[in-house]
């Protein structure tokens, strides 16, 4: 509780127990005794906020934001408010955020800082004290990039990014509250921009491919790879045909994990082109892609802007309209997100998570897809527990062993090229050509990629869950 007192000179004193259990005294001059007992109650609910360490309600938090520097400094100085920094405008706290945490980022996050920062002041006046912003701002800012038809997953980045600023403004005792803290902006990727690329469709696109896209393509299609952060990385001392494994460059995720790298599985779609790209890259060649493209983005991921001036979209649209096909959404995602969908078909979701660098909660939001085959094979009542992985032993026997023999063949393949690849002998390139293409089909009558006519890309029909008639 505090109290109020009044001297012979008219002057009135708050004074209150402090958190430390101190009495601390707060002189307010001559005022109303209606105003000098208005802030009385505000004392005690900043004293009871500061005691328990919870932020204050918003009508707290709108009347502290209101008050003026004089008051301001007086409560700083019994505790009760954290002090204001004098001249702070929102362009200055915009920059002191980004010198204290984005400055060592990679090129790509400073690049994003810069835009949620233009976001900002073309909306709020760069001179605007920041401690002078309301949810009612938060609120409007929101809508204003809603009215811009930006995607809602771009609007919910850009809020939490605006969260983060304004969280390390309070953080740093230059506001005493966030504005923006209690903005909701769901993000969801709207259905339109969800697509499979069937394996059918890829292997359509790697016929008219040269060799070192087809090498790109499958690395994200085949194992999942993020293009082009991990697939230009990849070294070939990161890839081990013995034990099928490959040691995957985690430049995305290394801030959070530690790890530079993380394991993956070499699958047996990916192998023949890895193997492909062994035979005829420069038996000195460091990275898995190497030539004058792999030089040019990888020099443009070490430039300013990071991964945002690799440009590989417009060379990749135009091997995909040779192949006849329309381009789907977000090229590099989807390939990446039609490996993981197919993977968590018969795969552990805790290893297919691990293989492909992120956790299991995002695989199921932002990667797996639900293909038509799927509500098929449910509406005929045939998925059971294990029916997807590996479409039930009892029911399906005959199925599950044929595609253990076809697995049996392909490793087998995968030797016979591997050492075709290590022996080195002049004069083997056609025998080289003839196993890699044998392992090809092989591979692609899989359960993740059995042959079925070509479709439409878009429109995730995801060919291993379409069982073959039983004789």
């Amino acid at each position: 509780m505090a109290s109020l007192f009044k001297d012979n000179a008219g002057n009135r004193t708050i004074q209150f127990l402090a958190s430390d259990g101190k009495r601390r005294s707060i002189r307010l001059g001559k005022l109303t005794s209606k105003t000098a007992e208005s802030l009385k109650i505000k004392v005690e609910t900043l004293a009871s906020s500061v005691a328990a360490k919870l932020p204050f309600d918003n009508e707290t938090a709108v009347w502290v934001a209101g008050i003026g520097e004089d008051l301001a400094a007086k409560l700083a100085n019994v505790g009760l408010l954290a002090p204001r920094r004098k001249n702070c405008s929102l362009i200055e706290l915009l920059n002191m955020y980004f010198d204290e945490r984005e400055a060592g980022n990679k090129p790509g996050t400073r690049t994003n800082h810069r835009t949620i920062t233009n976001d900002l002041v073309r909306f709020f006046p760069a001179t605007l004290d920041p401690g002078t912003l309301t949810a009612v701002h938060a609120k409007a800012f929101l809508a204003h990039l809603r009215e811009r038809e930006l995607a809602s997953c771009t609007v919910a980045r850009r809020i939490r990014r605006v969260q983060s600023i304004f969280a390390f403004a309070v953080k740093v005792g230059w506001l005493t509250r966030n504005p923006f803290a209690d903005l909701k902006a769901p993000g969801t990727l709207p259905e339109e921009r969800k697509a499979y690329v069937s394996a059918a469709d890829t292997d359509r696109i790697l016929a008219v491919a040269s060799t070192v896209w087809r090498t790109i393509i499958a690395l994200c299609r085949y194992a999942g790879l993020r293009c082009p952060s991990e697939v230009f990385r990849l070294k070939w001392e990161d890839v081990d045909f013995g034990s099928a494994r490959m040691r995957v460059p985690s430049t995305k995720t290394v801030h959070q994990t530690g790890e530079t790298h993380r394991s993956c599985s070499l699958f047996a779609n990916l192998r023949p082109y890895l193997m492909e790209a062994r035979q005829l890259s420069n038996s000195e060649a460091m990275y898995v892609v190497s030539g004058p493209l792999g030089d040019r983005i990888r020099e443009k991921m070490d430039g300013p802007n990071g991964s945002n001036d690799a440009n590989t979209r417009t060379e990749f649209l135009k091997i995909i309209k040779r192949a006849g096909l329309n381009p789907w959404p977000r090229l590099f995602h989807t390939l990446r997100a039609s490996c993981e969908t197919d993977l968590l078909a018969h795969l552990p979701m805790h290893a297919v998570a691990e293989w492909l660098g992120h956790s299991a909660a995002v695989a199921l939001k932002h990667y797996a897809r639900i293909p038509e085959g799927l509500y098929q094979l449910a509406a005929n009542g045939r998925v059971t527990s294990g029916a997807v992985a590996g479409w039930s032993a009892s029911a399906e026997s005959s199925q599950f062993e044929a595609i253990e023999r076809e697995d049996s063949a392909a490793k087998s393949g995968a030797v016979n090229v591997q050492n075709a690849v290590q022996s080195g002998s002049v004069g083997k390139e056609q025998e080289m050509t003839n196993a890699t293409e044998s392992l090809k089909n092989q591979a692609s009558r899989r359960v993740l990629s059995p042959s079925v006519p070509p479709g439409t890309n878009t429109a995730m029909t995801p060919r291993r869950f379409e069982l073959r008639s039983q004789p």
